[in-house]
This record gives C-alpha cells, sequence and structure tokens, in this order.
C-alpha cells in the first residue's frame, strides 16, 4: 500500500464514527490544552523573572549587611562565634563605601536610607517607608517612570512616587498630580514632652516623647512598581533626594534591625548596595567584602538555586497536565478496541486479499497519529485561549490594585511544536496494542464472524 493509501483507508473510517472520532479527539484536546497551560504558566514565570533580572541589571548589584544584630540576639553557631564577633566589630560607614568604590569592577554604591512617614492627598493618607535616593540613581534605568521626570539634583523639594501608592491615595488619573504638592509627615524624638513628675503615663505609652513634623514635596515623576524582585529600593513606594532628606526631622531608624546595627555606639548603614560593571566582578567584589568583615547577598550566587526551583515547578506542574494525557491515551486505547471488534469481517477481507499484518497494524497507527495530530493542533489553540483569558481577568484584577501588566503565561516555539509531537507520540503508544490485536486477526475466523 502506497502512503497515500494509508492516508486515504485512516481517515475514511474515522470519519465513519464522527461522534467518537470526535469525542477521543477532544479528551487528547483536553488534556494538551491542561499540559500547556501548566507549562506554559511555569515558563511564563520564569521569562518574566529573568528577563526583569536582566534588563535592570540585578545580576550585577551586591548587597552589604553586617550580621551584628545576629551575634547580639545569640542566633550563631558555637563554632562561629569567633569569626561573628570579629564580623560585629566591622560597621558600614562612609569610609567602607568608599573602600568598596575603590574595588575593581564596582560602578557606584549607595546605602539603603529609610525612614518612616505618612504620605497624604487630599483627603488619602498612608503609611510608607520612604526612600532616601541620589539624582543621578533616580534618574537611572533602575527605576521605571510611568510619567512625569525624576529630580535633577540632591536639593531638589521634589519626589517620585509610585502608581501602586497613588492608587492606594484614590488617584484615578495619574497625569493630574504631576507637579502638585503632597504632604509628607514624619516623626522625631521630642523630649520635652517627657514629664519628670509623671513617668507612670510615658511607661503606659499615653505620652510618648514623639512629634510630628509636616512637609509639602512637589511630585516630580511617577515610577511604576515592580512586579518581581528587584535590589530592595525597587521595592519602595517614595524616593526623596538626599539633601532634601537631611532638612526632616524624623527617627533615625526605619526598623528594629536599625537598633542593633551600630555596636559600641557607632553608627553605620543597616544595608549598602553595590553595583558592579558586569557579573563576572560579583565573585572576586564578594569575597574582597567579606574579607572587610561583611555578609553578602547576590542574586547571582542565587541564580543556580533558582533555575533548580524552575526545574521542580516545571516538574509538578507537567505532572498535574499529564493527568489528562493519560486519560486522554486510555480513551484512545478504547475507541481503537471497539473499531477492531466492529471492523472485524473487514479486517478479515483485507487479510485474505493479500494484506499483510504489517498493513493493518500501519492502517491503526495512522487513525492514532491523525487522532494525535488533530488533538495536540487543537489542544495547543485551546490552551492558548484559556492562558489569554485567565491572563485578561488576573491581570484586570491586579491593575485595580495598582499593580503592573505581567503576562503570566510563554509559548516558546519548542512547546508550541512538542505539545503537537507529544500528543502524536502518547496516540501512537496508545495505538500499540489495539493495533498488534487487529494484526493477529484470523481472516478465516474473520469471515465466519457474521
Amino acid at each position: 500500500m502506497k502512503l497515500a493509501d494509508y492516508f486515504e483507508q485512516s481517515f475514511s473510517n474515522l470519519w465513519r464514527r464522527k461522534l467518537r472520532t470526535f469525542l477521543t479527539t477532544f479528551g487528547v484536546i483536553i488534556g494538551i490544552g491542561a499540559l500547556v497551560c501548566m507549562i506554559a504558566y511555569g515558563k511564563g514565570i520564569q521569562k518574566n523573572i529573568s528577563e526583569s533580572f536582566t534588563q535592570m541589571e540585578l545580576f550585577n548589584y551586591i548587597s552589604v549587611f553586617t550580621d551584628s544584630a545576629l551575634s547580639r540576639f545569640g542566633l550563631g553557631n558555637s563554632h562561629e562565634e569567633i569569626e561573628t564577633e570579629r564580623r560585629s566589630e566591622a560597621i558600614l560607614d562612609e569610609e567602607v563605601l568608599e573602600k568598596i568604590k575603590r574595588m575593581r569592577g564596582v560602578e557606584v554604591v549607595f546605602p539603603d536610607v529609610r525612614f518612616p512617614a505618612s504620605v497624604r492627598y487630599d483627603e488619602n493618607e498612608e503609611f510608607v517607608l520612604i526612600q532616601v535616593l541620589s539624582s543621578e540613581l533616580a534618574s537611572s534605568r533602575l527605576i521605571k517612570l510611568r510619567a512625569g521626570k525624576s529630580y535633577v539634583s540632591d536639593r531638589e523639594n521634589s519626589l517620585i512616587i509610585s502608581d501602586s501608592l497613588l492608587h492606594r491615595l484614590k488617584v484615578k488619573d495619574f497625569d493630574s498630580v504631576l507637579g502638585k504638592e503632597i504632604v509628607v509627615s514624619t516623626l522625631s524624638f521630642d523630649f520635652t514632652q517627657i514629664n519628670p513628675l509623671d513617668l507612670p503615663s510615658l511607661f503606659q505609652g499615653e505620652r510618648l516623647p514623639f512629634s510630628k513634623e509636616t512637609y509639602s514635596f512637589k511630585i516630580a515623576g511617577i515610577a511604576e512598581r515592580m512586579g518581581f524582585g528587584g535590589p530592595a529600593l525597587l521595592r519602595s513606594d517614595v524616593f526623596v533626594p538626599p539633601e532634601a532628606a537631611k532638612d526632616l526631622k524624623k527617627l533615625p531608624f526605619s526598623n528594629l534591625w536599625d537598633l542593633f546595627r551600630s555596636p559600641a555606639g557607632r553608627q553605620g548603614y543597616s544595608l549598602v548596595n553595590v553595583k558592579l560593571v558586569s557579573p563576572r566582578f560579583v565573585d572576586p567584589v564578594t569575597e574582597e567584602i567579606k574579607d572587610m568583615g561583611f555578609q553578602t547577598f547576590a542574586l547571582m550566587d542565587q541564580f543556580e538555586e533558582l533555575k533548580r526551583g524552575f526545574l521542580i515547578m516545571d516538574g509538578v506542574l507537567a505532572v498535574i497536565g499529564m493527568i489528562a494525557i493519560v486519560v486522554a491515551a486510555l480513551g484512545i486505547v478504547n475507541t481503537m478496541v471497539m473499531s477492531i471488534l466492529e471492523r472485524y469481517s473487514e479486517i478479515g477481507i483485507m487479510k485474505a486479499v493479500g494484506a499483510s499484518d504489517k498493513d493493518i497494524k500501519k492502517i491503526f497507527f495512522f487513525e492514532t497519529s491523525m487522532i494525535g495530530f488533530l488533538g495536540g493542533l487543537f489542544g495547543l489553540a485551546l490552551g492558548w485561549i484559556v492562558s489569554l483569558i485567565i491572563n485578561q481577568v488576573v491581570n484586570a484584577f491586579l491593575t485595580g490594585e495598582g499593580v503592573p501588566f505581567i503576562q503570566f503565561f510563554s509559548f516558546p516555539w519548542w512547546l508550541c511544536l512538542g505539545a503537537v509531537l507529544f500528543a502524536m507520540l502518547v496516540s501512537l503508544m496508545a495505538g500499540i496494542y489495539p493495533a498488534v490485536r487487529a494484526a493477529r486477526v484470523d481472516p478465516v475466523v474473520a469471515l465466519r464472524h457474521d
């Protein structure tokens, strides 16, 4: 038999039983659609994270911090006590920042300085941690502005605010707030409020030694809040210039960690970010900084672990999607076995006129492969449509919360091609038993069947 004969015979057999063929193929469509959705979701998350890190050059960053707080709480291991004690004396001050700046491969060094404040626009108010950031870094591509521009000097009385914070402040038209005044309120120590004759009220929290200060800033730009990861500064909602921040009366710490960060009463930064020229400098710069007695964290060091996590996630999602494929394969086996019983005499006639066992097997394999091809093709389309709907629905909700649009699903070419080929492979495997059974039909017995 020619190749065209096999196709014609297979198509004719499937077309005669349209309903059964449709239901069997639909099972494959559901299975492939579920599998494609699962894998596309996993790849979409990986693509979002990897591209965000690459575009923002996050693999070029090292976070530097001390571990003096851990040693003070007694969380260090006994065999590391001496090393921890040595490190606890290391202070992240301006002198250390200058040493790091002079290291080979270092592009810029900036401390992570934040202070608590409340921000009020019109009648709405939100509590935030304000990030102090130089005009040079604010103008870089670290911060993605969706409207307006960055402040141009470190002394400018302006700030950059995130779109998610504006959403929480009930602002719908972001462009309308550019150039407008926004009120920033801070807390500062005010020991004049302490009454030595009324100390019980202080300990009971009735008269705390704090005063509230209010300042006005102009909104220069609106930043897009990052959807995934990033260095510490990308998670801020408000950025102000350093010189303007110095004029504010504020608390000298933003969390309890800062209360323990400077041993022997010496002031220092709790966290410093180091930007490198290239990721290839991560290892040498990290070693130099550790030799100075500090701890480091680099996304590049964690990337291999991150990829292993992606592989595990892909495996779990694939296993979930395979459940539907197994069910679809059982449906193919059932359909083809029923087809043998219905075509028992037909198979006998074909063998009586010269068809070999190999020819009979090929006919059944062609039928199952056609089911797999159609199921894979339409299953891929179903997976794409379902993922598109899910993506739009989820983003509609997230956009309402001030989160930028995120593409949760990714369909690389190998996934599209692999889905169709995998469907055909599963169908062919499911057709092995029916094909072998059909080839074993005795033509004499088959001709007497009716």
